[in-house]
């Protein structure tokens, strides 16, 4: 059962001064699949969701919000401008992003990386019943790009898993998550670990093997 989030003030700081300790850096990758919709549309903070399956390398990993890098390995046509401090919440009249579903096999630009908040787990809030990877990239991008490649290098963890009375607190923890994620990978020691494994954020071979779209049907079918 899910702990209610408690009513204490929070660091803007997440892990140690010195870099990543165990278990930390943890390595995941996959297509971008879609998620529940629920990012852009209630949240205002999109996320880029992949498989869960890379989870059973780490069993005792424990749900909660984390932080780290993201390699992207993206078609031409997809720019990214980075994003503000503090995610924007969208009114009924903002304009949605345009939908961009990105065949693996699409020729692709050379890879970029950005710093990312990620959730792993449940979200009691919405009671989902399979456990999830869900990834906001401190980035603003015009479109969004399913199928395409991401190496994800978690250097950190920022809180547990917490169940939430309202959905606005939900929103306030997760716009503070971002700055506590952003502040927390400027630090050298971290953009030291992001250098380390620059190489391997970057190497998208794997994505030949993979077919995006059946990947993506079987984790909606398994959350179905």
């Amino acid at each position: 059962m899910p702990e209610k989030r408690p009513d204490t003030p929070r660091e803007l700081f997440a892990g140690p001064e010195s870099g990543p300790e165990t278990p930390f850096p943890i390595k995941l990758q996959g297509p971008i699949i879609k998620g529940f919709g629920r990012g852009s549309r209630e949240l205002g903070i999109p996320t880029a969701n992949i498989p869960p399956e890379g989870l059973s390398t780490y069993p005792n990993l424990e749900s909660g919000v984390y932080y780290g890098f993201v390699g992207l390995s993206l078609p031409s046509s997809v720019e990214g401008t980075p994003s503000s401090s503090t995610p924007s919440t969208p009114t009924p009249s903002s304009s949605t992003t345009t939908t961009t579903s990105v065949p693996l096999s699409t020729p692709q630009q050379p890879s970029k990386i950005y710093p990312c908040v990620l959730s792993i787990g449940y979200n009691p809030f919405y009671h989902n019943k399979t456990r999830s990877v869900e990834i906001h990239i401190l980035q603003s991008f015009k479109h969004d790009f399913y199928g395409a490649g991401l190496n994800l290098l978690m250097l950190g963890f920022i809180r547990p898993e917490y169940d939430y009375d309202s959905l606005e607190a939900l929103v306030d923890d997760i716009h503070f998550d971002c700055e506590v994620a952003r502040r927390s990978l400027l630090r050298e020691s971290y953009l030291a670990a992001k250098k380390e494994y620059h190489s391997w954020l970057e190497d998208f071979e794997w994505v030949n093997k993979v077919d995006a779209v059946e990947v993506e049907r079987a984790v909606l079918n398994k959350a179905s």
